[in-house]
C-alpha cells in the first residue's frame, strides 16, 4: 500500500524541499508547471505506508 503527498513550491526552494521529503521516506513520481497561478512547481510523492 502507498500513500501520496502533493505540494507546490516555488522554483528556488523546490530542491531543499524535495530533499527534506526523501530524507523522510518520500519518492518524488511527478513534477509539474503549478499553471493554476502562473509559476511554481507541483510535486507529487510516494512512500510505503506503514
Amino acid at each position: 500500500m502507498y500513500e501520496y503527498k502533493v505540494e507546490i513550491y516555488s522554483v528556488k526552494e523546490a530542491e531543499k524541499k524535495m530533499n527534506a521529503r526523501a530524507d523522510e521516506g518520500w519518492r518524488v513520481i511527478a513534477v509539474s508547471p503549478n499553471i493554476a497561478i502562473g509559476h511554481g512547481l507541483v510535486v507529487t510523492y510516494e512512500r510505503t505506508k506503514e
